[in-house]
């Protein structure tokens, strides 16, 4: 759907056409019209990189008076890089707005500037809640003209410890105000913040709460806890274009492994809690220009990074909570491009991959930490990609070029290619001499289709539906489609068969007709599907390879 479908002033769609948005996400395009109406509370549910803050920062800048010089639009997020991210956007939003203010508070910058921002007329302000709090007891802030609240994050900011500071500020916002909850997953006490501060709030849901995006892969290596380090840096040599987010637990690994990697001549920097406000502003600028490779980072740190092309996610430990899983994951494949999620655990940590599988609704790919022959392959193999597209400004060089050749004269083609790869390979040559393989083997598991058959003893019916991998259909969203809908258990789904432009899958056949009936007319991310009994299509089944 194109913005200008919504009813937004000109100039919001003049904006959003500057900035080269042509189609709304699906959050977007299910949320804006619900919230442009200003009448009703609302939350929604997407996963990172769904485009959420154009969702309901949107219909904020439409509602608010930009006449008038009191704060109407709050904004509530967990940490200040966030807060940033989404104040840049909203400005960008309204740029073309008359009068337009929109003031960033947040904990680790000057009080006093922020203070006076706010007393030149902020109508909008995006906040954390314990600067927010503050600015409240000085009595620099009133929230008593405050019509729409907006949490955004906020199952994070409830991880964060949040939950007293959140009931705080919205107990002083007017009772009548509009309550937009924006988050990735519903846990308990985002749930109960529902109930106590919002009006019967429409829910508005983009795949499943607490799900995993589903164009990321998930890889699991298994290696040993000695051997973490060694691994993360076979997976970075092995991957050469790399552009990536590694994520550990606490603050001092950050810092340690980033230093690690410094030494050994990565581009890497870390981000945490510890640096200076200057110090993260000078890492992220570094990253979201692509000039830093590896961002090392803390889960908290890494909240409100809003960086599209991250090619690949590198878990160098497991998150304590399941649910964080899927936000570090989100990092990539932001706006319907693909990723990769990488997750590095020891033995006694494959037990709780099961765990994420199950909460997340994903499924990992056991791999192999590459040898050390197949690292050097794929790094002296980028490096002539690399030499063959490189541009040559023959005018400029040639200038300089008559003494080397005079040099490199007496040096046959094959001799000359040799020492020139040497130069620059020699390093790759001589860390993975010897290489030891650092795998650890795990028990091979029982495939979900295999066991689901054997449950079943045969006793399905074969369906068939006109989606595919084409449509970056996985299994999960099969289950979750089916379950959904029929509201049967997943013990009653038997194999699942993804085709290029359609699939197969089976239930038992005491579901069958329910199953049946339950898809009529439903739609996955916006297809409609067509389900239907597959046993008379087995002679037949090359036509639906058209396209329905």
């Amino acid at each position: 759907m194109n913005f200008s479908c919504f009813g937004l002033k000109h100039e919001i769609i003049r904006a959003i056409d500057q900035l080269g948005f042509e189609h709304a996400t699906q959050i977007q395009e299910k949320a804006i019209p619900r919230m442009l109406t200003g009448d009703t509370d609302v939350i929604g549910l997407a996963q990172t990189g769904t485009g959420k803050t154009a969702a309901y920062g949107l219909p904020l800048i439409q509602r608010i008076d930009f006449k008038s010089k009191t704060p109407q639009g709050l904004i509530l997020c967990p940490t200040r890089e966030l807060c940033l991210q989404i104040t840049g956007d909203l400005k960008l939003f309204a740029r073309h707005i008359s009068n337009a203010r929109i003031a960033a508070v947040y904990g680790g910058a000057d009080i006093r500037h922020q203070i006076t921002l706010i007393k030149k007329g902020a109508q909008i302000i995006v906040a954390t809640p314990g600067r927010l709090l503050d600015l409240i007891n000085r009595k620099a802030i009133k929230l008593s003209r405050v019509a729409y609240a907006v949490l955004d994050e906020a199952d994070e900011m409830l991880n964060m410890g949040f939950q007293e500071d959140i009931d705080d500020i919205l107990e002083r916002t007017p009772a009548d105000k509009r309550t937009w909850l924006f988050s990735a997953t519903m846990p308990a006490a985002a749930a109960k913040i529902a109930d106590t501060y919002m009006n019967r709030p429409v829910t508005i849901t983009v795949g499943s709460p607490n799900r995993a995006a589903e164009n990321i892969s998930h890889a699991c290596y298994v290696i040993k806890q000695k051997d973490r380090y060694a691994a993360l840096k076979r997976m970075i040599d092995y991957i050469p274009d790399i552009f990536g987010l590694i994520f550990c637990r606490t603050r001092i690994e950050t810092q340690t492994v980033a230093d690690k990697l410094m030494k050994d001549g990565y581009n890497a920097e870390p981000l945490h809690g510890d640096l200076s406000q200057m110090q993260r502003n000078q890492v992220m600028k570094k990253f979201r220009e692509r000039t830093l490779q590896l961002l090392v980072a803390t889960d908290v740190a890494a909240r409100g990074l809003d960086v599209d092309d991250i090619t690949h996610v590198i878990n160098y430990n497991l998150p304590d909570e399941p649910d964080r899983y899927t936000h570090r994951s989100g990092r990539t494949a932001r706006a319907g491009k693909s990723g990769v999620s990488i997750v590095l655990v020891n033995t006694r940590e494959v037990r709780r991959i099961k765990e994420m599988e199950s909460k997340s609704g994903i499924r990992f790919e056991y791999k192999k930490i590459p040898g050390g022959r197949a690292v050097c392959e794929k790094q002296l193999y980028a490096m002539v990609d690399r030499l063959v597209s490189t541009e040559v400004n023959k005018k400029e060089i040639d200038n300089y070029l008559p003494p080397v050749f005079e040099t490199l004269s007496a040096l046959s083609k094959e001799e000359l290619i040799r020492r020139f790869v040497s130069a620059e390979f020699n390093r790759f040559l001589d860390y993975y001499r010897g290489a030891e393989d650092i795998n650890v083997k795990v028990k091979k598991r029982q495939k979900k289709a295999d066991k689901a058959e054997h449950r079943l003893a045969g006793n399905t019916q074969r369906f068939f539906m006109n989606v595919g991998r084409l449509d970056k259909l996985k299994e999960g969203a099969i289950v979750r489609l089916v379950c959904d809908k029929s509201g049967i258990s997943s013990r009653k789904l038997g194999r699942i068969e993804l085709k290029r432009e359609f699939s197969f899958f089976d239930v038992e056949k005491s579901v069958a007709k329910k199953v049946l009936k339950s898809l009529k007319g439903v739609t996955l991310d916006g297809r409609k599907i067509r389900a239907k009994f597959a046993e008379k299509e087995k002679k037949t089944s090359k036509r639906h390879c058209v396209r329905a």
